[in-house]
């Protein structure tokens, strides 16, 4: 975070030394006025606080939610989650929030309010320990965050970032159109192979931790292998770094050798 502030910190500086070096006609000033615009949005949005950065996220998933059929209580889907969710919604120092959306794409994703989201799709393909396998990722990349860190990243490439150019830096309520912007950076946004690593480590040891079948996370990974990235966005979420059949290799050998 240090790095990235720094370096924000400087091409606000850069743009700042242009418009003194660029005085002179309009059109020139006024081209300078932009960039020093758009510096300072990024500027500000790098300054943007984790607290804040949840709370943008909060919303994504609120209207998200709206737009998405979620499954109801009453349904098997919503049902089955909640069995296996039920003692997790509270887990290490984290407050989470599970739902499933009645589609057939295989996915799931997190984002750092503590919001899992499951696809009915990934629900109907795996067991009831495999899924938990994928919670325990899933709860990896909030604990450890990358989610919290992909969302800085969307909330700087999108319109987000000019919430928080106003009020003080306050991120507030965005609206529909960074909304929609910021959460569309954000689910199309990747982890990188260190990251998927230790949220796969994480669901081992999450697995192992209440006595669940570790062997569920070598399976899981040997579906989605099957996959070849063809259903959906779950296998490319979890395999780009490396592929599905080396993660499930992994897991195989991290359970043979204890872990």
């Amino acid at each position: 975070m240090k790095f990235q502030y720094s370096a924000l910190a400087v091409f606000a500086a850069a743009a700042l030394a242009g418009c003194v070096a660029t005085g002179g006609n309009s059109a020139s000033s006024g081209s300078t006025d932009m960039q020093v615009g758009a510096a300072t949005d990024m500027f500000k949005a790098a300054t943007v606080s984790d607290d804040e950065l949840k709370s943008a996220s909060l919303q994504f998933r609120q209207a998200e939610d709206k737009q998405m059929k979620v499954a109801p209580a009453s349904s098997k889907y919503a049902k089955r989650l909640a069995k296996l969710s039920a003692k997790h919604l509270n887990e290490d120092g984290l407050t989470l929030n599970f739902k499933v959306y009645i589609v057939s794409e295989i996915n799931a994703n997190a984002t750092p309010d503590g919001s899992i989201r499951f696809y009915s799709g990934i629900m109907d393909m795996m067991t009831d320990q495999e899924l938990l396998g994928i919670m325990g990722h899933e709860i990896g990349h909030v604990k450890l965050g990358h989610a919290l860190a992909a969302t800085r990243t969307a909330y700087m490439a999108s319109a987000g970032r000019k919430a928080a150019a106003s009020a003080g830096g306050v991120a507030g309520t965005l609206s529909a159109s960074e909304l929609g912007a910021f959460g569309e950076k954000l689910l199309n946004s990747q982890f990188s192979q260190s990251q998927e690593t230790a949220s796969d480590d994480y669901g081992l040891a999450f697995m192992k931790k209440y006595g669940y079948d570790q062997k569920a996370m070598e399976s899981a990974f040997r579906k989605l292998a099957k996959l070849g990235g063809k259903q959906g966005t779950m296998d490319a979420m979890l395999s780009s770094h490396p592929d599905s059949e080396a993660r499930a290799n992994r897991m195989r050998d991290k359970i043979a050798s204890g872990g």
